[in-house]
C-alpha cells in the first residue's frame, strides 16, 4: 500500500470511530468563498491560505480548515443538538519551514450542544484522546475564556478593552498594549507629535491611499481619547500577569486561578466553568491530575477559539505540528449565524502524523 493510501485508510478508520460516537458525516467544498474568512481573520489569513479569483464567484480559498464551512452549514440547516464528522485535505502555505506539508489530511469531530457545554468539551477531548491511545503523545490544555473575562473586568475604557480582546491571539501585540496602557512603555514619538499638532493635515499634500480623510480624523480622535485615559492600575496588571503565568497540572491550575479570582471577580464564572469541565473530564476517565494546563495556551495558533482549547503533541518531536487539536468556538457561531448562535466545540486529528507515530517513521 502506498503512503497516500495508507493515510486515507487511517483517516477512514478514525472517521468511523467518530461516526460510532454519534457523528453525522458531512462534506464541504475544497474551494471556499474568501469573504467569510477575511471577515473573521482580516488580511492575516492571506499569509496562510491559497487564494484564487473566479470571474463569477469572486475570491476563493483552498480550504484552510473545515470548521468555518461546517459552522456555516449547521447555522443554515442544522438541528440541535448535532454532531458532525468529516475528512479531507486542508491547505496551508508554508513560508518558514519547507519540511512542513502544505496539504494534509484532517479528520474532525464537532459538537453543537446548547445545554451542557462543559460535558461537550469533555466529550470531544476524551474521544480524541481515545483515538490517539497507545501513541507517544502528550496533551496540553488551556482556556481562552478566562483571559477574555479578565480583559472585560479591567477598569479602563471600552476602546482599550476592545483592542486587548482583538489581540488576545497575538501575544506580543497584547503585551505591548498592556505595557502602553499601564504606562510601562512610552507612547511612540510619532504618535505624540501627531496628537500635539493643531491640524494634522496642514502639510499632508494630496489625499492618496485607501483611507479617507474622515477615517483618518476618526482614528486621530480615538488616539486622543486614549491619551486622555488614565493608566491601568498596577494591581490589575499584576493580576493579569499572574493569570498569564499559570502553567501547571489541571487541578492545581484550578485552585491557583480560584485564588486569583478572589482579587479579580470578573474571572470567577470562567474559573467555575474550568472547575466543572475538570469534573466532566474526570467522569469520562481522563487522568486530570496528569493533564497539563497553561493559561496562555492556544493564543498564537487558535484564533477563533474563545474557551477551552487543547492539543496533543508527539513527545519526542517538539518540531512537529499538533497530532490533534481543538477547542470551543461559541463566538464563531454568532459571527456566522446571521442572528443565531449555539455553543460549539470540536477537534481535528492528522492521520498522517498518527500513522508516522505508529510506524516509527517520524
Amino acid at each position: 500500500m502506498t503512503v497516500g493510501l495508507a493515510k486515507r485508510a487511517e483517516a477512514a478508520r478514525v472517521r468511523a470511530m467518530f461516526e460510532a460516537a454519534g457523528a453525522q458525516p458531512v462534506e464541504t467544498s475544497v474551494l471556499q468563498p474568501a469573504e467569510a474568512l477575511l471577515e473573521l481573520y482580516g488580511e492575516d489569513i492571506r499569509a496562510r491560505a491559497y487564494v484564487t479569483s473566479d470571474a463569477l464567484r469572486g475570491e476563493q480559498m483552498l480550504r484552510p480548515d473545515f470548521t468555518v464551512p461546517v459552522v456555516q452549514m449547521h447555522m443554515q440547516h442544522g438541528a440541535e443538538p448535532a454532531r458532525y464528522t468529516y475528512s479531507g485535505e486542508v491547505f496551508r502555505r508554508q513560508e518558514d519551514d519547507a519540511k512542513r506539508a502544505n496539504e494534509y489530511l484532517q479528520v474532525g469531530y464537532e459538537v453543537f450542544e446548547r445545554d451542557a457545554p462543559h460535558e461537550a468539551d469533555a466529550e470531544v477531548f476524551a474521544l480524541i484522546s481515545s483515538v490517539l491511545r497507545g501513541l507517544p503523545v502528550r496533551a496540553a490544555t488551556g482556556d481562552i475564556g478566562i483571559l477574555l473575562a479578565a480583559v472585560d473586568g479591567l477598569k479602563t475604557t471600552d476602546r482599550r478593552k476592545a483592542a486587548l480582546r482583538r489581540h488576545i491571539w497575538r501575544p506580543r501585540r497584547f503585551r505591548a498594549l498592556i505595557d502602553r496602557f499601564s504606562g510601562r512603555a512610552d507612547v511612540p514619538a510619532s504618535r505624540v507629535a501627531l496628537l500635539a499638532a493643531e491640524d494634522a493635515f496642514a502639510e499632508a499634500g494630496v489625499e492618496i491611499g485607501l483611507r479617507s480623510k474622515r477615517e483618518v480624523e476618526a482614528r486621530i480622535a480615538a488616539l486622543r481619547e486614549d491619551s486622555e485615559a488614565g493608566p491601568l492600575a498596577q494591581g490589575e496588571v499584576e493580576l493579569m500577569d499572574a493569570i498569564l503565568s499559570v502553567q501547571e497540572m489541571l487541578p492545581h491550575a484550578v485552585e491557583h486561578l480560584s485564588d486569583i479570582a478572589v482579587d479579580m471577580p470578573a474571572i470567577a464564572d470562567a474559573v467555575d466553568g474550568l472547575r466543572r469541565r475538570t469534573g466532566a473530564l474526570a467522569a469520562r476517565g481522563v487522568d486530570v491530575a496528569q493533564l497539563s494546563f497553561e493559561a496562555s495556551y492556544g493564543r498564537a495558533s487558535m484564533e477563533y477559539y474563545d474557551g477551552f482549547v487543547f492539543g496533543f503533541y508527539a513527545e519526542a518531536r517538539a518540531d512537529l505540528p499538533p497530532v490533534a487539536s481543538g477547542g470551543r468556538y461559541d463566538a464563531l457561531t454568532r459571527q456566522l449565524g446571521q442572528g443565531g448562535e449555539i455553543p460549539a466545540v470540536g477537534g481535528v486529528v492528522r492521520p498522517g502524523l498518527m500513522l508516522g507515530l505508529k510506524e516509527g517513521t517520524l
